[in-house]
């Protein structure tokens, strides 16, 4: 019944797992994959990737409606736009996903896609601006981490602002995993970073992701002995 709808058991049971994820504040991670990675915008824009169930409409909009980062929201509604002439009520998901969206630009581009009735021509232009727009603002939050690490150097910024900023503007960024897990490290083993501000890091180490613990602590574990590594340890 549910395939005759454009819909799966596989990819319902997917959107409850993604409603699950964000109740808890974790992650969405790339399924089948022995080492946990992160799902990220580019993995929704590439064609070729298999999502398995996260592939379903109702996972796709589960995504597109909830994720609290808009770069992961939009790219989920690219993904999703293109099954918008599968069934009618596929069409009638995307329409609540424009109503229920918690960011503005993702209800825009569904109001394009709509406007076009899921002209793929229309589709293609929102593939190509998300992928534009992901890399500007990632490109954005990066220059502000940036500019926020010179001003903590300089003592123009109090480390606890530091920190909070820096979570914030990784996570809404979307900054890559492995390039999160760089910056850590760099900032936990740094010689010119003060004890008081790795602690404030490591107070808020939950708020990674588990395989960007694991990896942290991996990389500080097998670094050489000192003074700041071994006060990380």
């Amino acid at each position: 019944m549910l395939d005759r709808l454009g819909l799966t058991k596989k990819g319902l049971d997917a959107a409850l797992m993604v409603k699950e994820d964000y109740r808890m504040h974790r992650p969405i991670c790339l399924p089948g994959e022995e080492t946990p990675r992160i799902l990220a915008p580019e993995n929704l824009l590439s064609k070729g990737m298999d999502l398995k169930g996260l592939e379903d409409p109702l996972a796709l909009a589960m995504m597109a409606s909830r994720d609290p980062e808009f770069p992961m929201a939009l790219a989920a509604v690219a993904r999703l736009s293109p099954m918008g002439n599968q069934t009618k009520l596929v069409s009638e998901v995307i329409n609540m996903v424009g109503e229920t969206t918690r960011h503005e630009v993702v209800r825009k581009c569904v109001g394009l896609v709509k406007e076009s009735a899921f002209n793929p021509r229309a589709i293609d232009v929102v593939r190509v601006h998300t992928s534009r727009f992901i890399l500007r603002t990632r490109t954005q939050y990066t220059t502000a981490l940036r500019q926020n690490l010179e001003g903590l150097l300089e003592g123009s910024i109090a480390p606890r602002v530091f920190v909070n900023d820096f979570f914030e503007l990784t996570e809404a960024g979307n900054i890559r995993s492995q390039i999160r897990e760089k910056m850590v490290v760099g900032l936990l083993l740094s010689k010119t970073i003060r004890p008081s501000i790795k602690f404030l890091i490591l107070e808020n180490f939950h708020r990674f992701s588990r395989p960007i613990r694991r990896a942290v602590v991996s990389k500080i574990m097998q670094a050489k002995p000192g003074h700041h590594v071994d006060m990380v340890k």
